[in-house]
C-alpha cells in the first residue's frame, strides 16, 4: 500500500475487525440468515465504519470493484462447471459410472468399492452433499443388509463424498479457495493432495482389511435394485459413455487451461447426449441452462442426478460478490495491514505462521460452522502473509480445504455435519473414527506447518 495513501488507526482497525466478526457471528449462529446476505449487509456496514474514519467513499467503491474483477475467472469457472455436470448427466456419463460401480460391489470389498463409488459420484457431479444423499444413502441400505456395522460404512460414505469434495474441479470448494488464496485451481489441487492424498490412500487400506470381516454377505436391497434397473431403463449404458471423463482427464493431466478443458468436457458430454441418448439440440441446451431434470419413477434416482446447470451456480457466484463486499473495504481501509502487522510481531518464523493460520481458521470454521463463510473472510486476511515468509500461497489453500471441507462432517452443529449425520443416519462421533481421510488430512497438514515439509516455497511450481 502506497506510503500516501490514508488508513485507519490500529484501535479503527480493530473495532472494525471485531463489529465484523462479531456481525457474522451473531447473523448466522442468532439469526439464521442466509451467508450471503449477512456478508453483504457487514460489507455496508464496514463501508460506513471506513467512510467515518475518514476513508474516501470512491476508494472503498474501487476496492469493491477490482475485488470482484478479480474473481470473474473463477465465477466463469463456477458456471462452466455447472453446465458441465448437467451435460454428463444427460450424456448418461455420471448415470454409468454409478451403474458400473454398483455392479461390482462384492460383500469382501464393499467398503473400499462403497468408498471409491462415491469417489467417483463427489468427484464427477462436484457434490459431497449430493453423494450422501444418494450413492451414500443407497449404500448403507447395502450394509444394512450385510450386516456390516453402519458407523463403518457411513465412515466409507463420507471419505469418498468429502475426497471429490475438496479436489474435485467441478466442487465449489476448490473454486472458492482458489478465488480467494489467488491460486491457480489445479495447481492448488494437485498441491492439496500431498495432505488429502496420504490420508486417502490409508482408508482404502483401512477398508480393506476391516472389511474383509463381512465376506460372506450378499449384496442386494430395495434400494440397490432401485438404482440399478432405474438407470439402465433412463439411459443407453455403454462405455462411450465415459469419453467425457476421459476427454476432461486428458486435458487436466496435460495441464492445459481449466476453463477450455471444461468446455471441451461440455462438447463432449453434449455429442454423447445427441448422438448416443437421443437427445436434441434445444433440449441439451435447456439442461445446460437449468440443469438435469429427469422423471424416472425413482425418488432416489432422481434425486442423485436431478443436478447441474448454469443457474445452479447463481448462489455460490452470490457468494463470492458477497464476500468481495465484506472483505474488500477491510483491505481498502488497511484493516488487513493493520492484522498482518500484529501477526509478524507474533509469528516469528514461517512455521509459527503456518499454524497460526490453521488454528484460526479451524477455530472460525468451529464457531461459524460453515467453510463458506470462513473462506473468503480468512483466506482474503491472510494470503499475503504466505509470500512474507518465503511460503507459496497454494499451502494457505491446502490448510483451508483440509480445516474446512475435511473438518466439516465431524463437527456436529456445522451445516454439514448436521446434513451428513441425518442423511446417513450416523451420529458424527460414531463415523469420525472410520473416516481416516477426515481428520488425518488436518494431522498432517499440522505436521507440515510444524516442520516444513511438503510445503511450497514462494515462486515453486
Amino acid at each position: 500500500m502506497s506510503e500516501n495513501k490514508k488508513i485507519v488507526a490500529p484501535w479503527q482497525a480493530a473495532l472494525m475487525l471485531v463489529v465484523g466478526i462479531a456481525v457474522i457471528f451473531y447473523g448466522l449462529m442468532v439469526l439464521k440468515v442466509n451467508n450471503r446476505i449477512v456478508l453483504a449487509a457487514d460489507g455496508v456496514l464496514m463501508c460506513f465504519m471506513a467512510w467515518l474514519f475518514g476513508i474516501p467513499y470512491g476508494e472503498l467503491q474501487n476496492g469493491i470493484k477490482n475485488t470482484i474483477t478479480s474473481m470473474v475467472v473463477a465465477i466463469l469457472i463456477l458456471l462452466s462447471v455447472g453446465v458441465l455436470v448437467s451435460t454428463w448427466m444427460i450424456s448418461g456419463t455420471v448415470p454409468v459410472m454409478i451403474y458400473y460401480g454398483m455392479k461390482v460391489l462384492t460383500p469382501g470389498l464393499f467398503l473400499p468399492v462403497c468408498c471409491l463409488l462415491c469417489t467417483a459420484m463427489s468427484t464427477l457431479a462436484g457434490t459431497s452433499w449430493g453423494t450422501l444423499a444418494t450413492v451414500g444413502i443407497a449404500c448403507m441400505g447395502v450394509a444394512q443388509g450385510l450386516g456390516v456395522p453402519l458407523p463403518a460404512a457411513a465412515g466409507a460414505v463420507c471419505v469418498g463424498a468429502f475426497f471429490g469434495d475438496k479436489v474435485s474441479p467441478l466442487s465449489d470448494s476448490p473454486v472458492i479457495t482458489s478465488s480467494v488464496t489467488d491460486v491457480p485451481m489445479m495447481e492448488g489441487i494437485r498441491h492439496s493432495l500431498v495432505s488429502t492424498g496420504p490420508a486417502y490412500l490409508a482408508s482404502l487400506v483401512f477398508f480393506f482389511v476391516y472389511g474383509r470381516n463381512f465376506s460372506s454377505g450378499t449384496v442386494g436391497g430395495q434400494v440397490y435394485e432401485d438404482i440399478l434397473g432405474t438407470v439402465s431403463k433412463t439411459f443407453v449404458l455403454n462405455p462411450w459413455l465415459l469419453l467425457p471423463v476421459v476427454v476432461v482427464i486428458a486435458l487436466i493431466v496435460a495441464k492445459k487451461p481449466t476453463i477450455p478443458t471444461f468446455v471441451a468436457g461440455i462438447v463432449a458430454g453434449a455429442l454423447i447426449a445427441m448422438f448416443v441418448q437421443g437427445a436434441s439440440i434445444d433440449k441439451i441446451m435447456s439442461v445446460m441452462y437449468s440443469g438435469y431434470k429427469g422423471a424416472s419413477g425413482s425418488k432416489v434416482v432422481d434425486s442423485m442426478l436431478n443436478r447441474g446447470g448454469f443457474n445452479s451456480m447463481m448462489s455460490t457466484v452470490a457468494l463470492l460478490i458477497a464476500a468481495a463486499i465484506f472483505g474488500a473495504p477491510l483491505r481498502t481501509a488497511g484493516v488487513v495491514d493493520v492484522l498482518l502487522n500484529f501477526v509478524r510481531k507474533v509469528a516469528r518464523n514461517s512455521r509459527i505462521m503456518s499454524l497460526g493460520v490453521l488454528a484460526l481458521h479451524s477455530l472460525f470454521f468451529c464457531i461459524t460452522g460453515a467453510y463458506y463463510v470462513t473462506y473468503p473472510v480468512v483466506g482474503s486476511m491472510t494470503k499475503d502473509l504466505y509470500p512474507e515468509y518465503g511460503l507459496d500461497k497454494k499451502n494457505l489453500m491446502r490448510g483451508m480445504l483440509d480445516t474446512g471441507t475435511g473438518l466439516a462432517p465431524l463437527v456436529p452443529w456445522s451445516t454439514t455435519g448436521s446434513y451428513t449425520a441425518t442423511t446417513l443416519g450416523v451420529a458424527n462421533a460414531e463415523f469420525a473414527a472410520f473416516a481416516p481421510m477426515l481428520w488425518g488430512s488436518i494431522v498432517l497438514s499440522v505436521i507440515y506447518a510444524a516442520t516444513g515439509l511438503c510445503t511450497a516455497l514462494a515462486g515453486s511450481t
